[in-house]
């Protein structure tokens, strides 16, 4: 990941500040891509995950962010967006110093909120990962103020780790990044729930109700990702005239899904605005 301070030779150091779910599986990621443990450095308050880090991954960990990031050419910022502020400032003046390149996950949380409390001038990327990056099989939005935009590859090849990443040039739009992929697994959980209780209802057992709504679940998702067809083609091509999916897909349409999925996903972004300017 080379960039201004380092050669392909002399890799960055990257500084978590936040040894967290997202932050482990970064870590994994990135580790098991080759990455040179001794580079990744974390920061985190709690002695026992700060342990379990030491121990699984064999990265140098610390208490405090200032310890971390000394000498970093790269700050992925995990923690809570209720304590960013704090932790920035904390940070402030080393961030001036040694002008890394600051990723953060937090949602609700602005490039400009996070560039002031930095103390100014910082080159920010924001991130929205989601939760299947857990799993290496996440999405990420990206948006680079523009002191990062000549960085901005070497945030998205750090992100790549867990998943592949989109680039989003109006900062306006990583609610809707939020709303859409963000909070988008819920949606589906939500989806495999009903489906799951609507099979039972109609006499399977739970364990085959489960098993036939997971496996269509993924084995959709698969053909919609190894597809360059619209979803609404696929969704054409299985609706036989006349026949059992028709009769779902009318009753869906009939209760004003597409309605619904437009009403949530607005809903969804209008609060991650709410949130970011909470943080004013």
């Amino acid at each position: 990941m080379p960039n201004a301070s380092a050669s392909p030779s002399h890799p960055p150091v990257l500084a978590f500040i936040g040894g967290g779910n997202m932050a482990r599986s970064l870590i994994g990621g990135l580790i098991a891509r080759g990455a040179d443990p001794a580079r990744l450095r974390v920061a985190e308050p709690v002695p026992a995950l700060r342990e379990a880090l030491a121990r699984d991954f064999g990265v140098p960990v610390f208490e405090r962010g200032e310890q971390a990031v000394q000498g970093a050419d790269v700050w992925l910022l995990a923690v809570k967006p209720q304590v960013m502020r704090e932790v920035c400032a904390a940070l402030a003046a080393q961030a001036r110093e040694q002008a890394p390149l600051a990723i953060s996950i937090a949602a609700g949380i602005t490039a400009g909120q996070l560039d002031r409390w930095l103390g100014g001038g910082a080159a920010v990327v924001r991130a929205m990962p989601n939760t299947p990056a857990l799993l290496g099989a996440g999405i990420t939005g990206l948006y680079a103020n523009d002191a990062a935009r000549p960085r901005f590859d070497q945030a998205a090849e750090l992100l790549s780790a867990v998943g592949p990443t989109v680039r989003i040039d109006d900062e306006a739009q990583m609610d809707a990044v939020t709303a859409v992929s963000g909070s988008g697994p819920a949606y589906l959980f939500l989806l495999a729930e009903a489906m799951q209780q609507a099979g039972e209802a109609q006499g399977l057992d739970a364990d085959a109700a489960r098993a036939l709504v997971v496996q269509t679940l993924l084995g959709a998702a698969t053909m919609l990702q190894s597809s360059e067809e619209p979803a609404a083609t696929l969704r054409a091509r299985v609706t036989s005239p006349g026949g059992t999916t028709q009769a779902a897909v009318e009753t869906f349409e009939a209760g004003g899904l597409r309605e619904l999925v437009g009403r949530a996903i607005a809903a969804a972004t209008e609060r991650g605005r709410q949130l970011s300017a909470a943080n004013e």
